[in-house]
């Protein structure tokens, strides 16, 4: 029997063959880690981490070994959207003690500090390619996000459990159908 597919896997792709991390270490810095195996707040620099990279990569924890971007994944992304490159971050989001359903499960496109992504316009480009499939896509600069998709009219009318328009009836049936489970 075939090993089924993790989240990320359905929301993203694989991992590409062709990308590699290279010299960026924006995860390790950036993201917030709650494992058995490795505790770190968000922005806050893995205490395995060095100015040549990860001191243990070898012997790695699980989740350093299995956790992506989606830069390594998504192949409409450019080269110049690797988060050390563009400033940006994107992951999938898992939030149990979501305040709505596109909380639940999205994915986030974060600011790194300093970046200049969104004057760059990369921040534009990162969310074009990112907002066509029906997964809640939020944008964060650090300190507010916003959430970019689906558009505020599908969203209120999704969350709110109201006859759509005819004119937004096809797009709010396909993203009730996806977040179903926390539109309960």
């Amino acid at each position: 029997m075939a090993d089924r597919p993790d989240l990320e896997t359905l929301l993203l792709g694989p991992v590409l063959a062709e990308r590699d991390c290279g010299e960026c270490t924006a995860c390790c810095i950036t993201l917030k880690v709650d494992t058995p195996e490795l505790k770190k707040p968000a922005g806050t620099p893995c205490p395995q981490l060095a100015a040549t990279g990860c001191t243990i990569h070898p012997s790695r924890p699980t989740i350093c070994r299995t956790w992506f971007c989606a830069w390594r994944r998504v192949a409409a992304l450019p080269d110049d959207a690797r988060p050390d490159r563009s400033g940006l971050i994107v992951s999938v989001s898992f939030n149990r003690d979501s305040r709505n359903a596109f909380e639940a499960i999205a994915l986030t496109v974060l600011a790194l500090p300093g970046s200049d992504a969104i004057a760059s316009g990369m921040a534009a480009h990162v969310l074009d390619t990112l907002c066509d499939r029906p997964i809640a896509v939020w944008f964060s600069d650090g300190s507010r996000k916003m959430l970019m998709h689906p558009e505020n009219d599908v969203a209120e009318t999704v969350l709110s459990g109201a006859t759509p328009p005819p004119h937004l009836a096809a797009e709010v049936a396909i993203w009730r159908a996806q977040y179903a489970e926390f539109l309960r």
